[in-house]
């Protein structure tokens, strides 16, 4: 009896435990949220995260020691000459207590101090560049101290809020046939005219542009709000070192306006946001197209009508 008393104990104590550290740590193939309290006897302790999404999430409480993050997509790719995937981090607004590094093989750079986290930035880098390894400051309180952001997987070496992961400067007019691929390949393609430009605040990278839809072609997650091909609206984002220059019409008088010039804007959904790349006047984009099908050179149909 005595021995069974024993026995029943250890399997409740067992139980306890594991009950414990499942409340202290949290995960499945996308996100992760942990406990750095498992750590704070040892504080050089490193823990190993997998994450196998496109996109996701991490949240880091009271961090102590350091956590590498293993982020994969769970997808193989369909061809070898497909392009590199990129992750792109945007930290949470109260995120603190640990710096972002990207880290291979001992060598690490860094990636999101604790002062870019605060300040909303968002930063990309190469999968081939190694994985996320976020390091615990040294405070001595860290009862108020978490460390958390999204991720996303891209292909493609895109530009997130003025963070060029290729040479390609975001503010350059795109090419002809730049715009032609970027009919066919981005998140978002819609005809329309920009209402006002509005700059973040100090020291934010980024501006909005508020635009008027006259036709949807086509969006990721619904980044603009209407019904019906027309009568849409919504914002794109821009860096702020990009010079923008809103035309306001024409006054015809008694209340009259001129039409906006039309635009045909294209970009990449990030984090919710979209993000601009190549914005043609819409005249010059149906000249070129036009010009394209004549010639058989148009990657991808559009229609027009």
């Amino acid at each position: 009896m005595m021995r069974m008393m024993r026995m029943m104990n250890a399997i409740c104590a067992l139980l306890c435990l594991c009950a414990s550290a499942l409340a202290q740590y949290s995960s499945d193939q996308c996100s992760w949220r942990g406990s750095g309290l498992t750590h704070e006897a040892h504080a050089r302790d490193v823990e190993q995260v997998y994450l196998r999404c496109s996109e996701g999430s991490l949240e880091w409480l009271y961090p102590t020691g350091a956590i590498i993050v293993n982020l994969r997509p769970n997808t193989v790719p369909e061809s070898a000459t497909e392009s590199p995937l990129s992750a792109c981090v945007k930290p949470r607004a109260d995120s603190r207590g640990a710096g972002v590094y990207v880290e291979r093989a001992g060598v690490m750079r860094m990636l999101l101090s604790e002062e870019e986290q605060a300040a909303g930035r968002v930063r990309c880098f190469r999968l081939d560049e190694g994985a996320l390894f976020v390091q615990a400051s040294t405070h001595s309180d860290i009862s108020k101290r978490v460390t958390a952001f999204q991720y996303e997987l891209i292909r493609g070496e895109m530009e997130i809020g003025g963070e060029a992961l290729s040479t390609a400067d975001p503010c350059t007019p795109c090419s002809n046939d730049e715009i032609l691929m970027a009919v066919c390949t981005s998140d978002f393609v819609v005809r329309g005219s920009l209402a006002s430009v509005v700059d973040g605040g100090d020291g934010d990278q980024q501006r909005s542009l508020s635009v008027s839809v006259s036709r949807l072609y086509r969006q990721k997650r619904r980044v603009f709000e209407g019904r019906g091909r027309s009568r849409w609206s919504g914002r794109v984002i821009v860096p702020r070192s990009c010079a923008i220059q809103v035309k306001q019409g024409l006054d015809l008088g008694v209340g009259q306006w001129a039409k906006l010039e039309e635009f045909l804007l294209t970009g990449a959904v990030r984090f919710g946001e979209a993000w601009l790349r190549c914005a043609p006047l819409y005249r010059d984009f149906l000249a070129t197209y036009q010009k394209a099908v004549e010639s058989g050179r148009n990657p991808c149909h559009m229609d027009l009508n």
